[in-house]
Formats: structure tokens, sequence, C-alpha cells
């Protein structure tokens, strides 16, 4: 009975909502509509945060519901949650209705962002946007806010309209929460390292009900503090904080409830000349920096902020040399743009973990303001109330983990904060909401904040920002929001597609489908990590290949070059942006007038070389462009080869990659300029004409192929060819290579026609065959035919190589399997990749380098500048390095195109600076580094030494 008089109540309220005001917030109606003498109640409506499951916080507590309707007499609609920090009966109790529906509602209120699927169309939404500055990643929701009709409300742009100043928010809750979490981390950390500490008894923010509990908890650890003390080898513990905003001042509110001292920067040296003072013992050092502190001007002088804001670039952070040695625990709330210097580089954390003496120094950062690769830059990702910390040991390379008992500076870089504390957050952020919230529930949208926080409304973008147009233009087509998770499709899963796979799948916010026509291959790649499932790829069914790409954010194609031209068109017909790391092919080429029309981007050559070449060169260069100087030559090696202790064979190599990409390389011609000759090398004796030293490293006996068209990338880098003597990129290989390359090339086993297909019954009948030998000859005939073929004495040095590279091959065994392949070369490639493949325990190398000739801009100065990678893989995973500097680039590129942070559509390569410049910083927080050297007079350079046959 009682149930059926509440149901008819609710019902009965529901009518009343849905009739009472209806016409008053209907986004098509004037703004006039709502003003009068006499205003009616509005219905409100409380959405559920569905960002993710730690999303706690509302933007009403049942005390403002309860106020409000006692107030205006609205109706407010709440929709069930059971995890939200206020229950539904409490919100019941308050006088709210709890409905899944909020059709009914004329305005919504949230937090976060809202899912474009649950947008309900012409009603005025209340939330944080993420759109007012054009973030990229949200516009998507912008134009849906547009094309529903919805008057959107942001709280960001909730100000006095006299200060400017926001006046809803949460405060110092990320402060709170970031110093609580920091100082749980801390002692978990001194635990790993084999130290109890009072910090150990400080559990994560969110597993207290509320601050009371957290002030409760840092009673209990400041009597521990002093009665235990701290200990001795990490004494004393200075804890470092900057900023002065609201962050700080929540971090330090926590903090200065522990028994501390506040110090200056002036009295570090002093302090810790008398390090072993008792009071260390039982006391915290506070030590609150301002600009002042850690910047200097480059040019000597004194720090000045209004310089400063203008002239960033005048100045340098030292704080890694005056502040970091001293620091314990760095509380980092500045807020960063790129402009200015960083607080803390890559090289900074690696000069400091190089010192012994500092091994107890810069133990943690709760890194509060969250600028991934901002402030700090080696802080690379945002982390999760589930997996707080990362640590960073930049010893050697950048490597980052989550082992807490190995080297490495702890990072907290959660974004979400507030969250772990709802329950004050919630109290607060609605108390500063309350006025406002009550002027919409009377249909008041002429009050001031009100009415300067609108974004759009009826279909249109309020005049101040009416610029977002032309953002939502830049990045249309790119469906990818902070809502809901990305999803990205790989087209195949060969050698290089395991680094890839793993790099994308650190973020939990991500999907990926591995489509392959190998599905065991697939399978056993997709097993190893989560949110990964497997797909049957068969490219030449165009409408299978159109629902894969459909589904999908981004697709990544790592499959035959041949075959990206159908995967390209799939992406194109279906709006979605794609990586692939191989040439830019003129099949890709004609595709760039349809992929700019369908605001699409394919970046191609996003893996090694081309690849990383490309974006390190580009960098280069346009520093160089930018000061002035000239660039008079440029050379540049890259080789994918076998570690010297394992180059065990007769090639000195080994396949971490497809065999048949390395085959038909060498068969392409190749043009290039050096010493101010221009040289051609027709299709087919690439080999023949090998450069048979090229001098990088005096423990690497290089030999190298010149690599297609250098002459096109003078235009592609943006460079001046008839101002340039030299003009070249190259393939490195060790001494030796293409001569046995050479010979099977004359030979006719590395021939592409399909005419001389193969159906042989082993790689010695395939060589008989080639050869046109009876069956069954002994090795000795063998080797004569081919010494007749190719105009070799028996004696010659060349031809007992060669057989022994056969031998190696196994093409002088008659009992190796069948072998069959649509052509001769493909035959060969399956013999390689059997013969020449890995063991357990070998490992692979990359070497690039790039070289500059560069003429200053006054003509008076020529510097060689140099620019090395060396990689080595992983002999105890298994992971080559091929693999790595093909599949990381791949990965990164694609995470730029989820982000949202690539701007130019068409069939791009990695050569402007939106994508270069993150994609080499992110590759060094994955240890792939560039080493960078200068030196003085053109005698210096390579072009000068290389000996080319």
């Amino acid at each position: 009975m009682l149930s059926s008089v509440l149901a008819s109540s609710k019902q009965g309220l529901r009518s009343a909502a849905s009739g009472s005001s209806r016409a008053l917030m209907g986004t098509h109606a004037a703004r006039a509509s709502v003003s009068g003498s006499v205003r009616k109640p509005l219905v409100l409506g409380i959405r559920r945060e569905d960002k993710n499951r730690w999303e706690r916080r509302v933007a009403l507590t049942p005390a403002h519901v309860k106020r409000l309707i006692r107030e205006t007499g609205t109706t407010v609609l709440v929709q069930p949650s059971n995890t939200r920090i206020f229950n539904d009966a409490s919100f019941e109790k308050a006088g709210a209705i709890i409905e899944e529906d909020l059709s009914n509602a004329d305005a919504i209120l949230g937090i976060k962002e809202v899912p474009i699927s649950k947008l309900i169309p012409q009603k005025t939404y209340l939330i944080f946007s993420h759109t007012h500055k054009g973030q990229a990643y949200n516009m998507p929701s912008l134009r849906a806010f547009l094309d529903k009709s919805i008057r959107l409300i942001d709280y960001e742009l909730m100000t006095d309209p006299q200060t400017q100043k926001r006046l809803v928010l949460f405060g110092k809750h990320a402060g709170y929460a970031g110093m609580i979490d920091g100082l749980h981390g801390l002692g978990q950390r001194l635990l790993a390292l084999g130290y109890n500490s009072p910090f150990i008894h400080m559990g994560q923010a969110h597993v207290y009900p509320n601050l009371e509990c957290v002030n409760t908890k840092l009673r209990h650890v400041a009597n521990i503090i002093a009665d235990q003390g701290l200990p001795e080898a990490f004494a004393p513990m200075v804890f470092t904080f900057t900023g002065s905003g609201n962050v700080t001042q929540g971090a330090r509110a926590i903090f200065d409830k522990l028994p501390h001292e506040n110090i200056t920067v002036d009295d570090l040296p002093r302090i810790f000349s008398d390090r072993f003072n008792e009071k260390y013992k039982t006391c915290l050092l506070a030590l609150q920096v301002d600009a002042k502190d850690y910047l200097e001007r480059i040019d000597g002088g004194e720090y000045d902020r209004s310089e400063y804001r203008s002239h960033p670039e005048r100045y340098r952070s030292v704080f890694a040399q005056k502040i970091a040695p001293y620091t314990t625990m760095l509380i980092n709330g500045i807020y960063w743009e790129s402009k200015y210097p960083r607080l803390l580089t890559n090289s900074d954390l690696a000069a400091i973990q190089n010192q012994r003496e500092l091994k107890n120094r810069m133990l943690a950062i709760a890194d509060i303001s969250c600028d991934i690769g901002g402030s700090i830059e080696f802080m690379s990702h945002a982390s999760t109330i589930d997996s707080p910390f990362f640590y960073v040991d930049a010893r050697d390379g950048l490597v980052e983990h989550k082992d807490i008992e190995k080297p490495g500076v702890q990072i907290n870089s959660i974004d979400n904060l507030p969250t772990e504390l709802p329950f004050e957050a919630s109290k607060h952020f609605g108390d500063s909401l309350y006025p406002f919230a009550k002027a919409l529930a009377i249909g008041d949208l002429d009050h001031p904040v009100l009415s300067q926080a609108i974004i759009c409304q009826s279909g249109e973008l309020e005049q101040q920002h009416q610029h977002l147009l032309k953002t939502m233009d830049e990045v249309q087509g790119i469906r990818v929001g902070s809502n809901s998770k990305n999803s990205v499709l790989l087209a195949g899963s060969g050698m290089v597609s395991q680094p890839l796979v793993e790099y994308l799948a650190k973020s939990k916010d991500t999907d990926i489908t591995i489509a392959s026509n190998d599905l065991d291959e697939a399978r056993r790649l997709a097993y190893q990590f989560p949110n990964t499932k497997v797909a049957l790829l068969n490219i030449a069914d165009t409408k299978s290949l159109d629902k894969l790409v459909g589904e999908c954010d981004v697709v990544v194609s790592l499959v035959p070059a041949q075959l990206h031209p159908q995967i390209a068109n799939a992406a194109i017909k279906r709006g979605k942006n794609m990586v692939t790391a191989s040439y830019l092919s003129p099949e890709m080429q004609k595709l760039d007038r349809l992929a700019k029309d369908a605001s699409v981007t394919i970046i191609n050559e996003m893996g090694l070389d081309p690849g990383i070449d490309h974006c390190s060169a580009m960098q280069i260069i346009d520093q160089a462009h930018a000061r002035g100087d000239k660039i008079k030559s440029f050379i540049s090696w890259c080789g994918g080869l076998t570690a010297p202790e394992d180059s065990n064979n007769q090639l000195g190599y080994k396949f971490s990659w497809s065999p048949r990409g390395v085959l038909t390389a060498g068969l392409n011609s190749a043009r290039f300029k050096i010493n101010g000759e221009l040289r051609q090398i027709p299709s087919g004796q690439l080999f023949a004409h090998k450069f048979n030293n090229v001098p990088l490293y005096p423990g690497f006996a290089f030999e190298g192929l010149a690599n297609r068209d250098s002459l096109q990338y003078a235009d592609i880098y943006g460079l001046q060819l008839d101002q340039m003597d030299t003009m070249f990129r190259g393939t490195l290989r060790y001494q030796g290579y293409s001569e046995i390359l050479d010979c099977l090339l004359k030979l006719g086993l590395l021939d592409l026609d399909p005419q001389l297909s193969v159906d042989a019954s082993s790689a010695a009948d395939f060589l008989r065959q080639a050869l046109g030998v009876r069956d069954g000859p002994s090795s000795s005939v063998v080797a004569k035919t081919i010494a007749q073929k190719l105009e070799l004495q028996m004696t010659d040095p060349l031809l007992a190589r060669l057989m022994l590279a056969l031998e190696e091959f196994g093409m002088l065994d008659v009992v190796s399997g069948k072998l069959v392949a649509p052509t001769r070369l493909d035959a060969m490639a399956k013999i390689l990749q059997q013969a020449l493949r890995y063991k357990d325990k070998e490992r692979d190398l990359v070497c690039m380098s790039h070289e500059f000739g560069i003429e200053s801009a006054d003509g008076k100065s020529y510097n060689v500048h140099s620019s090395s990678l060396t990689v080595y893989g992983d002999s105890k995973t298994g992971e080559t390095a091929m693999a790595r500097t093909v599949g990381v680039p791949a990965a990164i590129a694609t995470r730029l195109l989820l982000e949202g942070a690539v701007t130019t559509y068409g069939t791009i390569r990695p050569t402007m600076p939106e994508i270069y410049n993150p994609l080499i910083e992110r590759l060094e927080l994955k240890g792939i580094v560039f080493n960078e050297s200068m030196k003085p007079g053109i005698q210096n350079s390579l072009q000068r030494r290389m000996t080319w046959v």
C-alpha cells in the first residue's frame, strides 16, 4: 500500500514538473521568455557521474537540494547511483525524486563531461565541459551541444563580473588529496628502501570518510614523529612546495599539521652542513619557493617578474642545482605553459640520480598540477587512483617502471584528486554553486554570472566564443573525447607489433583490436595485454574491412605497404585517422585530397627509417632556420643490424623484420648529391655501387647503400638543394654484406618476375632450378656453375664466401622442406627468415646518424652538427631494437591522434613540430635518446671521409 502511494505521489510530481516550465527553458526560446515579474520554478536534474568509477562527487548535496526546494519550490530529479558519496535515500529525504530518465528536467547539473550519446536535446547543462579553451579532444562534444540545441553553461566561466575571479570551483581539495597521497606514497617508498617511518601509517586520501578523519590521522602521525623520530639516513627531510594558489595552499594545510619548521632557500646550505643536528630527527622542514628562487637570467642580472612574464626565453631554471639536491619530496603546484622554462628536465633528473651522495634526495614528487610533460619533463602521464605512483630512473636513459623497490623517483600525478575527498569537495562546490543554482531554478538566466558563462544556446555559439567555430572545423572528424574509451585498430600482427600494443595498452582508456590473417599469431600477442582482442583481417573483403575501421578511432596499418591504400580508403570513408610506418607511396599520395576533404589525418613514414629520422632531422633543421643559418650539407645513415657479437654469418646480418622488405630495398634505384655532384644509381645496381667505408664509429666496420631518392627530401625538409653541396640518405650494413647480395641478384635469386614462381622440394632444389643444373649434383658442381655465371675464378675468395653463405642458408641441403613462393625473391625471403633468425639471447642493433653542415647566418662560420642514436635489443625479453624503434614511434603517433594533438589533414609525414616535438620527448621517456655534438669546420664532416664505389 505504501509503495503504491509513493509511486502515485512521484508520478504526480513528474507530471507537474513536465508541464510547469517546459517552455521556459527550451533552448529555442529567447532569453526574454524567462524574464518577467513572475517566474515559475524550473525542474532541475542532477546526473549520475560516469566518467570513471572513482567519480563520486555531486554538484549539489542533499542539504543544498532541500534548501533549494524550500526556497524556490523547484522540482529536483536525481539519477540513481550506487557509487555517489551521498546515497539515493539521502536525496529522497531532502525532497528530490530519484529518476533514471532526466528528460523531464529543464536544466541538468553534473561535474565531468557528458558522453555525447547521453546528451538530451534542448536542455540546459551546467558542467565542466572542457571546451571553452578549444580543447581539441572535446570539440566533438561541443559540436553535439550545438547540433542538439543545448544551452551549455560552464562552471569555469562563472566568474565575478568585477574581478573575473572564479566563483564555482573545488578550491583546495586537489591540494588536500595530493598531499595526503604524497605522504602515503613516501611512507611506502621508505619502507621499500628498508626504513620504517611515521608516514607508513598514512593511507591514500580516498580511504578517509572525511577531512576530520584525515586530521585525526595527521595528529597520530605527528605524535609518532615527536616520539620516535624520522629515519636518520634521510634527515633532514625537506618538503619543497612550488606555487602559491589553491593547490599549494591545500597541500600546505595538510602538511602544516605535522611538526615542521619553515625555511628559505638561503638556509639550505647551512642546514645541511649541520644535518646531524638532533632536531632534524623530530621536525620536518617546509621550503616554500617562488619563481625568483629557482630562475636566473641567462645573460646575468636579477630576476624581474614582469620581464619573465614577457620574455621567459631569457631565463632558465636552476632548481636542479640550487634546490633539488636538498629536497626529499617535491610538491608541485605551479602553473606552467610551454613558453616557460621547465622546473626539472630529464637531464636534470639524470644528473641528480647519478650522484651517489644524493641517493636519499628527490625521493618523491607529488605533481598536483599534473601538467603532462610540462614543468616536470619526465612526468609522462596522469596516474590513477587505482595505481597512483610510478617511478622514473634516469641514470642510464629514462626508464619508467612501477616497482617500488627499484631505483627511481616516485611520481604521483593523479588528475582527479578532489574526487578522493568527495564529501568535502561536493559540499564546498555546492556551497559556491548554490546562489547560481537558485537563480537557475527560478529561470533567471539574466543573472550576470550565469549569462557570461553560457558557451552556446539555440544551436549557436555565444559571441565571445565564436572563435571556437574555427577550432571545430580544424578538428572535425576527431571522435575521441574524454568520456569513453578510445579504440585502436591494428592491422597486422607481425614482428614490430608487440611494442606498439604494449605502449597503447598501458593506457586503460584504450581498447585495441589486432586484425590479422594469422589469428594464432594475433592471439599470442593479444593475450599478453589487457583490453586487447583479435579479429580476422581480409583486406579483399571491403565490407568486413569497412566494419572493422568503422568501429575504431584510429587505424594503425602494419601490413605490407602495397595494401595500405585499401585500408586508407576505408579510413577516409569512415572519417578515421591512420598511422603507417611505410614510405609515402604514390598511391597513398593520391589520397591526399580525399583525406583533406574528409578532415582525416594519415601519418605515413612513422617508424624508424623512415620515421624517427624525419623527426630528429626536422627538429635540428627548423632550429637552424630559426637562427637564420643555412643547411649546406645533410647526410643521414640508418641501419637495422645484428649486434656485433651475434653477426656470425657471411652476411653479418639477421632478420628482426620482414626479409622481403630488406631484399626489395636492394632493388631500388637511388639519387643523391655529394660534394657538389649529382649521382644516380639505376635499379638493380645498388649493391655494386656501395660505400665501402662509412666511418661513423671506429669500433664498427660499416659499409653503406644509398637509400632511394635522397634529393626529394630537400623539398620535404624545406632545404634549398641548389645551395647545398651534399644531400644524402643511406642504409648501413656490415662490410661484406653487399658482395653476397649482389651475387644473389646476379644469379637471378632476387627476381620479382611472377612468371618465375617457385615450387621446389627444398631450398637446394630451388637453387638448382635457378642455376639450371641437373638434380643431385655435388656442391662442387654448384660452385663451378656459380663461378661461370659470375665470371669468378674457382680460387676467388668471394666464391668461397658465397658458398659458405649458401650453406648457412640451407641451400646446399637436400633434406630441407618444400618451398613454394610466387617469385624467386619471395622464396629467398622464406629461406633467409628461417636460416638467419635470431636465436635465444641474441640481440639486434639499430644505428642512426645525422650530420648537418651548417653555415652561420653571417657566413663567417661552418659547423658540423651530429645527432646519433644507438639502440640494442633486449636479449632477456627478446624484444628487438627494430621492433621497439618502429612500434613505439607508431604508437606515440597513434596516441597523438587520439589526443587531438595533430591538426594537419591529408597524407602527411612527421615533419611538422606538432608531431616531432612531442614524439621526440616521449621517445626519450622510453630510453630512445639522440646524442648530439658540434664540431667546427667542414674537414670534420662525413662527406669528406666516405668512400663510394
